[in-house]
């Protein structure tokens, strides 16, 4: 019997689950159409790219309701059990609040699973043809990929390169400055170049055309230059595009790989490892979310099932602003990636537990 009523549930909560999502996706859709319908008409976007744009869109919002549809699923199927009697029957028959959580619970950590593994390598190839479509066809205030690229190579050389050609791997106006190890507002040497191309058999760059600066406490040494290898740069020309990436644009490996060429680099790659854990933590929030619904709906209450679930929406949204609070903090230094990207979800965990600890089995 136990079983059944394990399908049972399981059935109603993933199907509850879609609609949510179905619904959600919608209404997001809908909305984000007309707040953008002037800028299709203003640049004569064509339906075809309008239709491409909302197609890459969706695996984005599904990510982010995802989490709600599982609460209202959660809440839903619930209510509905407890509002018919069933729960209570349920209950008559020796299943314990906890036993009855158990499907739900399943259910939600295999959806997270799926949504760590969604989050962190479809929704960035989609996210990253959605930006093309909006620096190409709506003029967004984006760079432009290839142009004013400015990235530090290490932790005493700047680099800027004013447009890079991906076809022939060839930089134009590069500026090329090294610091004092020990004191790094004193520049020691620059390298300034109208061209650099790679060469991809040694494997390193080639200063074309150019002047080399050195410089010390008393004088200025300066060399003109046809050609200049250059062995010690710590980038190849895959890597420049990548340094233009977004997060949003990266799958969690790609993700992982740049936080550890940052450092490798001098560069502080805090916020890279925060955006990186915090891919699994959000995925994880379908956990949380049900932990926190069910304790709530599982009895009758004055209101019904809408306060219900307008007091544990209020709580999943207080627990996503947390989130986006506490990953504020860790982007200014103040905790450890890790730690930050986890925080809410281990505080909304406890406290959901102590919920769970006090509710009526």
């Amino acid at each position: 019997m136990i079983k059944l009523i394990d399908k049972y549930v399981i059935k109603q909560f993933v199907q509850t689950i879609i609609f949510g999502l179905i619904t959600f996706t919608l209404i997001f859709v809908i909305i984000d159409m007309m707040e953008n319908l002037d800028d299709f008409i203003d640049e004569n976007v064509r339906s075809g790219i309008i239709l491409q744009y909302y197609i890459v869109f969706i695996p984005e919002i599904l990510r982010l309701m995802l989490p709600v549809s599982v609460l209202l699923a959660s809440l839903f199927v619930t209510g509905k059990l407890s509002t018919q009697n069933e729960l209570t029957a349920i209950k008559a028959a020796g299943v314990s609040l906890y036993r009855y959580m158990i499907p739900f619970i399943a259910t939600s950590f295999i959806i997270s699973l799926g949504a760590v593994y969604f989050g962190g390598f479809i929704v960035p190839k989609a996210n990253k043809h959605k930006i093309f479509i909006e620096r190409q066809y709506l003029n967004r205030n984006f760079v432009a990929l290839g142009t004013d690229i400015y990235f530090q190579d290490s932790k005493t050389r700047i680099v800027s390169i004013g447009s890079f050609n991906t076809n022939t791997n060839q930089a134009n106006r590069i500026s090329i400055q090294e610091f004092n190890e020990r004191d790094f507002t004193k520049m020691i040497r620059r390298i300034d170049a109208q061209r650099m191309s790679y060469d991809s058999a040694s494997h390193e760059w080639i200063l074309i055309e150019g002047a080399k600066r050195k410089f010390n406490d008393t004088k200025e040494n300066l060399e003109f230059f046809s050609a200049l290898p250059i062995k010690n740069l710590n980038f190849s020309p895959k890597d420049i595009l990548k340094k233009q990436t977004k997060n949003e644009e990266m799958t969690l490996s790609e993700l992982n790989k740049f936080a550890s060429d940052q450092l490798k680099a001098g560069n502080d790659p805090t916020r890279i490892l925060i955006d990186y854990h915090a891919r699994f933590a959000y995925g994880f929030a379908c956990v949380i979310t049900v932990l926190f619904g069910l304790p709530l709906s599982a009895n009758k209450r004055k209101g019904g099932i809408a306060l219900q679930f307008g007091i544990n929406l209020l709580v999943t949204f207080i627990y996503l602003f947390f989130m986006n609070i506490s990953q504020a903090f860790g982007k200014n230094g103040v905790l450890n990636p890790f730690v930050t990207a986890w925080m809410a979800n281990f505080i909304f965990l406890g406290t959901a537990l102590i919920v769970i600890s006090r509710t009526q089995k």
